[in-house]
Parts: structure tokens; C-alpha cells; sequence
């Protein structure tokens, strides 16, 4: 009996532990299975969180991802031709006015104009295949240069041109390629959608409400002020081949004669109020030997004789407070002839003009 009893208690003690382990697997199991549930509805809550926030994306995020139609190649467009291992006939081939096409070794012109670089490749490959000239072509064909394919900067930049442009863009940039603003730039930009960008956005969507935005209109202006001062991003629009920007110029005043600084200066908005005081102050003032009471305003007027009216401006009296401070121009020169009599007056007032009209005077910023 004692022998049994000795052999027992080993199983007892080992099935108890058995037991306990199983308790211990099971418990873990259920913890690891809701932390799973947890994890994975965390998980799906966050996912719609995400799906819901998404609705509310910026239209400027939107048009991020709008991608242009396929590059369609045009009259005069310049084509950059490889076919693998013929170097003389790899080279840059200049589309003609009619959309033909003259390759080497080819007996025929290729109509181009209307294809896709892809589909211009893919019939170069045939040509060269059908006149027993190339077996097995390897042609690549990709657009160096395009009249069509490129977007116009005008008005008031340093470097007005027309500059190439196959993809997207933004303002910023483009106005960067132009040297920046000039002198006499206003605060308003005026941006003319071209049919690439009209496509693009329409077929997007992404003009649509509640997604539209300025840059969704055929021509929309863009306030330059409020874009270089907070570099705000709903105004650095994206640009598309085909479009065109025009800075709008805010003219300038001119002060000549007797003042210390003469110069043109430059409005800084179309709207920006420009008096004669605020103009001799630009001008630092009037020398001593200024004739003030004999100041005159002349302004372009094609209706007159001579082509320019000249407003008489007694500056005593509006320094001291008798007359009104008379508003000036974009263009106007304000002239202050020193007091020598009225045959200098005369002279005075054409070297003016002259002056003002490029000869001498710059532009002050």
C-alpha cells in the first residue's frame, strides 16, 4: 500500500501543474484576443476618422492630383528622336507647319501632329519595319520644345516672354522664371486659363462644389500683396500649358525741377491715392530757389494740341493750407520751375516731358 501511495502523489502534483498551465494559457489567450478587438476597432475607427477628414481636403490639395491629358504633339513642336543603335538617325526633328514629319532613310513625310510621343513611336517602329530598314526598332520619342505646349508672362515682370512648360507648375514659380516683379508692378495679377487646364480641371472634378476654388475660373485675378506678404497657399495656384499671366502695372508719377530728388516713382496698386504733397515728399522736398506758386501738373491728353494739359498748381497756397492738395495720375509729371521767368518756365516744362518720357529719369523704388 505504501508503494502505491508513494507512486500517487508524483501524478497528483504533476496534474495539478498540468492544470494550472492550461488556466494560465487560457487566460492569456482571452487577454491577447481582446486586445486584438481593441486594437483592430481602434483601427477601423481611426480608418473612418481618416475617410470622414478626407471630404473636408483643401480644393488646392485636390488639384494636386489632378493629372494633365497625354502630351498631344502640335505643329512646330521639336521632337527628340532615339533609335537604338543608328546614332545617325537619332537627333531633334522640328514637326512641320503642317504636321508632317521628314526622318531619315524614310521615303515618306509622317503625319505627327495629333499623336501621343507613345503613338509616334509605335508608327516610327512600322515605318522603319515596313521599308525593311530596321527589323526590330527600338524608337523612343520625347517633346524637347513646344509653341503650343507653353505658358505667357506679360505686364509688369522683368523678363516678359513665353516660356516652355509640359506639366504642372505654380504662380510663384512662373513668376520666378520671369525675373520677378518690375518696379511699377501693381497688386493685381490677372491669370487666363488655357484649354489644357480647363480639361484637366473639369474632367477632375475637382471644380465642382464644394471642391471649386479662384483657380477654377477661366480668368481670375490674384492679389499679389496678400500672396508675397503671407505666402498664402490658396493663391500660389497651380499653372498648365496654355495659360496666361498678366501682372497689371500701377503706373508711375513723376517729379521734375527744382527738388531735390527728381525721379519717377511708382504707384504701388492702381487704386493707391497720389497727391502733390505725397509727391514732393517722394521728392524730398523743393529746392530754395522754387518758384512754388508757378508748379504745374502736366498729364496726357491725346484731345489736346500738343497732346498734354497742363494744370496750373499754386503750391504756397496749398502748403499753407489755402487750396486743395489736387490728386495726381498715373503718368503725371509734377514740374517746379526754378524762378527765372516765364521763358525758363517754358523751356522748363519741355525738357520735362522729355525727361519724363525716358530720356533721363528713372525709376525710384
Amino acid at each position: 500500500m505504501m508503494e502505491s501511495g508513494a507512486t500517487c502523489n508524483p501524478l497528483k502534483k504533476l496534474c495539478r501543474s498540468v492544470v494550472t498551465a492550461c488556466l494560465l494559457v487560457s487566460l492569456s489567450s482571452s487577454s491577447l484576443a481582446a486586445q486584438t478587438s481593441s486594437t483592430t476597432s481602434s483601427s477601423s475607427s481611426s480608418s473612418s476618422s481618416s475617410e470622414a477628414l478626407s471630404g473636408f481636403s483643401s480644393p488646392s490639395q485636390f488639384a494636386s492630383s489632378l493629372t494633365l491629358p497625354e502630351y498631344i504633339i502640335s505643329p512646330d513642336d521639336v521632337l527628340s528622336i532615339n533609335v537604338y543603335d543608328a546614332p545617325d538617325i537619332s537627333g531633334e526633328y522640328r514637326v512641320g507647319p503642317t504636321g508632317q514629319l521628314e526622318l531619315p532613310l524614310l521615303p515618306e513625310a509622317v503625319e505627327a501632329v495629333g499623336l501621343t510621343p507613345a503613338q509616334l513611336s509605335s508608327l516610327l517602329v512600322k515605318k522603319y519595319s515596313d521599308e525593311e530598314i530596321f527589323s526590330h526598332a527600338r524608337v523612343t520619342v520625347a517633346v524637347k520644345q513646344s509653341r503650343v505646349h507653353s505658358i505667357a508672362v506679360g505686364g509688369a515682370v522683368k523678363s516678359p516672354q513665353i516660356y516652355p512648360l509640359f506639366g504642372k507648375t505654380t504662380f510663384l514659380d512662373v513668376l520666378s522664371q520671369a525675373g520677378g516683379l518690375s518696379d511699377d508692378a501693381g497688386n493685381m495679377a490677372v491669370v487666363t486659363r488655357g484649354g489644357v487646364a480647363i480639361q484637366a480641371l473639369k474632367k477632375s472634378g475637382a471644380c465642382t462644389p464644394p471642391n471649386g476654388d479662384v483657380g477654377c475660373a477661366e480668368t481670375f485675378t490674384i492679389d499679389l500683396r496678400r500672396l508675397m506678404e503671407t505666402g498664402d497657399p490658396v493663391s500660389n495656384v497651380e499653372l498648365y500649358p496654355g495659360d496666361r499671366i498678366t501682372i497689371q502695372r500701377a503706373g508711375v508719377i513723376y517729379v521734375a525741377g527744382a527738388v531735390n530728388r527728381p525721379g519717377g516713382f511708382p504707384l504701388r496698386s492702381s487704386d493707391e491715392e497720389m497727391t502733390v504733397l505725397k509727391a514732393l515728399a517722394l521728392a524730398e522736398d523743393t529746392k530754395p530757389t522754387a518758384q512754388k506758386s508757378k508748379a504745374v501738373i502736366i498729364r496726357t491728353n491725346p484731345e489736346e494740341k500738343n497732346g498734354r494739359k497742363e494744370i496750373a498748381v499754386n503750391l504756397k497756397n496749398v502748403l499753407a493750407g489755402r487750396a486743395p492738395d489736387p490728386r495726381m495720375q498715373a503718368n503725371d509729371i509734377l514740374f517746379l520751375p526754378n524762378s527765372s521767368g516765364m521763358t525758363a518756365l517754358r523751356r522748363g516744362v519741355d525738357a520735362a516731358v522729355a525727361v519724363a518720357t525716358g530720356l533721363a529719369i528713372v525709376y525710384r523704388p
